[in-house]
């Protein structure tokens, strides 16, 4: 700009003219090339630092879930990564990047006359105090917007799950209040949030922009008192705008920097509470015993524990009904057998060795689970039956659902064993989902199968398909556990364990403990007062 005016224009200098074009040319070239390679070293950081930490993330999701956390906050660290790869990838690390070039500009227009060098100084720092307000002024309402985000999906997703229920009691008017106030909540939080970063960051461009118009005056000053040259006016101009710039970015930027800020505190905050999980030595199959040894444990997020001090012992080719009346921990108990939920204390063994000696990969081939309520994987009915093992021998499914007494129900669905069972296996229904779960339970013929009222669902055949397979997996020397409500699952079983209050009442084989239950029954049948009518 200054030649132009300086040397070009007053000489008409063709060739002087085309040789700074292809100068500039050069150096935007120079500019294309660095700025795209990167933007692209960005992104490619960005979904690195993600491959990375994705196994942490995967870890963290699944103790979430089993800590009974909600759904909107167990998928959050999923939304905290994505922000921070988004902040990555964005122009903001760009803007950050080119903050010392500043220092290089103001060095170049302190050269042209140290009062353009001192007024864009001046100008500069006022952004930099705005930026500084900005943060101050963003980290209470991003803070709010992300809980609010979190309570808003969270009472969607219950919304979601239970519409049946709300539609047919009449809830509809209320659960459309309680999520309204917390979208207008979270709209607040976000409207509060914007206002703040456009607000300042107006003022920040108008600032700008009046500092542009302050060089031009001071440069024209200069260019009248003749301390410098026309082109200085134009020259001065362009590089005060390219000295604000990266500031001005930064404050445009400020509002995704924080929340990519308050994204990595939240991943390492969690990233420091995982435990190392090293990896143990391989344990020989259990084949023999299964302990429970003064086990106590409360459930995720409760006080009181729901299983106290239990203790007993099963031998291979034993299966033991849990019973009890409602509330009496028997689904805890299974739990802890299973090692869904930690131990508060006490320990589970198989053949010695306690469940925390197994890696959970391997520990998961020794043991068959067949939850309280089935929710299958997105996917096959094979692949469910094979828990989505690699390339699983056919034979190997198939059996298992011999087993389970479900082969044949299979065979009629509408693609046999490649049907799609949906979402959680809404494509099929409870009584189908049950049975498929139970082949998934016996695939690969575990040593223990932990039921937890594994017949809730199921009408009289397949109810009669489960105790044959119970009795299946006896004979091949496995153990089964089932929570047991109805009186006909008694017939697969050998031992009965008696649940109350959170400790095992009675344990033993199933005549013994029957007979001191019905003597019990009797006597406090017999001590009751008659009632006269």
């Amino acid at each position: 700009m200054m030649l132009v005016y300086d040397v070009v224009l007053p000489s008409h200098s063709i060739s002087t003219l085309l040789g700074l074009l292809l100068m500039v040319a050069l150096a935007y070239s120079f500019q294309a090339g660095f700025d795209l390679l990167r933007t692209r070293t960005l992104s490619h950081l960005g979904a690195a630092i993600e491959t990375d930490f994705a196994p942490l993330i995967y870890r963290i999701i699944s103790t979430s879930a089993l800590r009974g956390r909600p759904q909107s906050e167990s998928l959050q660290p999923i939304r905290d990564m994505d922000q921070v790869r988004g902040f990555l990838s964005g122009s903001g690390p760009s803007a950050l990047m080119d903050l010392p070039w500043v220092l290089f500009f103001l060095a170049v227009l302190s050269f042209f006359h140290i009062w353009l060098g001192v007024t864009t100084l001046v100008g500069a720092l006022l952004l930099i105090a705005l930026a500084f307000l900005t943060d101050i002024k963003s980290r209470a309402p991003a803070r709010l917007a992300t809980e609010f985000a979190a309570r808003r999906s969270s009472e969607t997703e219950a919304i979601r799950r239970h519409a049946e229920e709300i539609k047919v009691m009449g809830l509809g008017g209320r659960a459309e209040n309680s999520w309204l106030a917390v979208n207008r909540h979270y709209l607040a939080t976000q409207q509060q949030l914007a206002d703040i970063s456009t607000g300042l960051g107006g003022i920040g461009r108008i600032a700008r922009m009046l500092l542009q118009s302050t060089v031009l005056t001071v440069g024209a000053a200069l260019v009248i008192d003749n301390k410098a040259s026309g082109g200085v006016i134009f020259a001065s101009s362009i590089l005060s705008a390219r000295a604000l710039a990266p500031i001005d970015q930064s404050i445009g930027n400020w509002r995704i920097f924080i929340s990519a800020r308050q994204s990595w505190r939240r991943l390492d905050a969690q990233f420091a509470a995982l435990r190392p999980s090293p990896s143990p030595t391989s344990l020989p199959p259990p084949e023999k015993t299964l302990a429970v040894e003064h086990v106590t444990l409360m459930p995720p997020g409760a006080r009181v524990p729901t299983v106290i001090d239990a203790s007993f012992t099963l031998n291979a080719k034993d299966a033991v009904a849990v019973i009890g009346p409602s509330a009496a921990g028997k689904s805890t108990l299974v739990r802890a057998i299973t090692g869904v939920w930690p131990l508060a204390s006490g320990q589970v063994r198989l053949d010695g060795g306690a469940l925390d000696q197994w890696s959970s990969d391997a520990l998961g081939t020794h043991i068959g689970y067949l939850p309280q309520t089935v929710e299958l994987m997105e996917g096959t009915v094979a692949q469910n039956i094979a828990r989505f093992e690699p390339d699983a021998p056919p034979e190997l499914i198939v059996t298992a659902a011999r087993t389970a007494r479900v082969h044949d129900l299979i065979l009629r669905l509408e693609h046999g064993y490649d049907t799609l069972v949906g979402p959680d296996g809404n494509a099929l229904s409870a009584g189908q989902r049950q049975r498929i779960a139970l082949a998934r339970a016996l695939y690969r013929d575990p040593f223990l199968i932990v039921l937890d009222e594994a017949n809730s669902n199921l009408d009289a055949e397949g109810e009669q398909a489960l105790i044959e397979a119970i009795f299946a997996v006896r004979r091949r020397g496995g153990i089964v556990i089932t929570v047991a409500h109805r009186p006909s699952m008694l017939r697969a079983v050998d031992h009965v364990l008696v649940m109350g209050e959170g400790r095992v009442r009675a344990f033993g084989p199933k005549a013994e403990v029957m007979a001191k239950l019905n003597k019990q029954a009797r006597a406090a049948q017999a001590a009751a007062p008659l009632v006269q009518t």
